[in-house]
């Protein structure tokens, strides 16, 4: 029988000292006043950092939006929190007395901060222009790493070459689940407990592994880069904290994916009506139809999907309260759209934690918990491809995806002279010797400090191979240089992107 209690430590990576936590402070020794302490601490931590409040200009669908009525990721993430915080009570209130059962007793309050503060954590980790930011660096650095001298040393043994391959593979794989933890550990240290950092350990897999097979074992848990060999110490660290197997995720995780799932997929279409890219009468059509298409393989597509409510009747009862309100259609719509769909949808996320809690304590749990052949997996595909072929496809969002694009490859362009300079010259630049390097100097005095003192902690923690050999001095360096880059673009918001390329590429505003 799974015992969550067994699972919620109150560990951090440092103590008050800085020093490394030798140990491994457990609910059922600590106490749950002492664990709601510590994430109470984690709470302020979050809410108070800066890489939250970035959220706030970066994209969610629309780049650069002036209309604050447009979702950033800001505000889509504080959407996702009480969706998450929503999940949390429905699981408590049908667990009722059983919560005993799983060592869940008295920590519904614990449980419930846990997933909204990991609710609200789970997209800082994205760059600007979110996915076409992340194409952005991934394609360039996978189009730059082999003029880079010592990626394409001939003159290293077989494992130095195997992890050097590695490393290429990551650097040209730039994905923000993982730069979140890096955030989290390495960037801002902001020392959360292994806890709650595990509750955004979406994937499980290092950025070096290549991607596994799609229907192989672990798969889906596998199926993007969750963290980056910088942070592998930090990772294994938190794994036997919170006795996580390689590869598995942690159970709460699976609730912040299903408030995320719930979430976005509604509120981008709202965001779509609100920029009048659609009409919500057409809007309604469209979900209608394709809702038919998604569970015509079921056999019942005019059936009673959510108690005595079918999903046509949802949309229809939208529909008529839109036309009987005389000031703002499109709002009245999204209200009676999301009250019918939502609870249906927090509760079946909830019951199918609840079904699955085994393999969801063991986190193993091979799919999201709204991926199934349920009438409530046929909502989310519903409303994602809606968006994606009505909203997502239109001449407008794609322009500004690709102006992002542009943005981010334009910048590490600029940026590109200092990944070019020696091991030995870009040393000279950081101690202040940069006499001859005219450009590269003026570049470097750009790159924020913290970022700088980061490369600088990475680069002590070179790693040793199998034979106690070190790694080659001059790869890991130049990796390094590369994360360092990466960091910094990734931290950027959307309008200083902008305003960074425009200052560099002599453009006038």
């Amino acid at each position: 029988m799974p015992d969550f209690s067994s699972r919620f430590s109150t560990q951090r990576p440092y103590d008050r000292n800085g020093d490394r936590a030798p140990q491994n402070y457990l609910v059922a020794s600590r106490g749950i006043r002492s664990l709601e302490r510590s994430l109470e601490s984690d709470r302020g931590r979050i809410i108070n950092s800066a890489a939250v409040r970035r959220l706030q200009q970066k994209t969610q669908v629309f780049p650069l939006e002036h209309n604050a009525a447009v979702r950033s990721r800001l505000t889509h993430s504080l959407e996702v929190q009480q969706t998450g915080r929503f999940i949390v009570r429905t699981i408590f209130e049908l667990l009722d007395e059983r919560a005993a059962d799983y060592g869940l007793a008295g920590l519904e309050r614990a449980t419930e901060s846990l997933v909204e503060m990991a609710c609200l954590m789970h997209d800082i980790g994205n760059p600007p222009f979110g996915h076409f930011g992340e194409a952005a660096i991934s394609r360039w650095f996978e189009r730059v790493l082999p003029e880079l001298t010592p990626f394409s040393n001939e003159h290293l043994g077989p494992e130095q070459v195997a992890l050097r391959s590695e490393l290429l593979r990551e650097l040209s794989s730039f994905e923000g689940n993982a730069q979140a933890i890096r955030l989290i550990s390495q960037l801002q240290k902001l020392n959360l407990t292994y806890l709650q950092t595990a509750c955004i350990f979406k994937y499980t897999r290092c950025a070096t592994e290549a991607k596994p097979d799609k229907g192989g074992v672990l798969g889906y848990l596998k199926k993007k880069p969750g963290y980056y060999f910088s942070e592998r110490e930090f990772v294994a660290g938190m794994q036997a904290a919170l006795e996580m197997a390689p590869g598995h995720r942690f159970p709460l995780t699976y609730l912040m994916e299903a408030a995320d799932d719930i979430a976005y997929c509604l509120a981008d279409l709202e965001d779509g009506v609100d920029k009048g890219i659609l009409e919500y009468p057409q809007l309604a059509q469209l979900l209608k139809d394709e809702f038919s298409r998604q569970r015509a393989t079921a056999g019942d597509a005019d059936g009673a999907h959510f108690g005595r409510n079918s999903f046509a009747g949802i949309v229809d009862y939208a529909h008529e309260r839109a036309d009987a309100e005389p000031i703002n259609k499109e709002h009245e719509f999204f209200v009676s759209l999301r009250v019918g769909l939502i609870h249906p949808l927090v509760k079946h996320a909830a019951t199918r934690f609840i079904d699955n809690i085994d393999t969801v304590f063991d986190g193993s749990l091979n799919c999201a918990l709204l991926e199934d052949r349920s009438p409530c997996h046929a909502v989310v595909e519903t409303l994602k491809r809606v968006a994606i072929r009505h909203v997502f496809s239109v001449a407008e969002v794609e322009t500004l995806e690709l102006q992002g694009y542009r943005i981010i490859s334009g910048l590490l362009e600029h940026y590109k002279p200092l990944l070019m300079l020696t091991m030995e010259q870009f040393e000279r630049l950081r101690s202040g010797h940069g006499k001859g390097l005219l450009i590269e100097s003026r570049l470097f005095n750009r790159l924020p400090p913290k970022h700088v003192k980061a490369y600088l902690a990475l680069l002590e923690q070179a790693p040793l191979l199998t034979d106690g050999e070190p790694f080659n001095a001059e790869v890991w360096e130049r990796y390094c240089r590369c994360r360092l880059l990466q960091d910094m673009i990734s931290g950027m918001t959307d309008q200083f992107a902008l305003d960074e390329f425009k200052a560099l590429s002599v453009i006038g505003s």
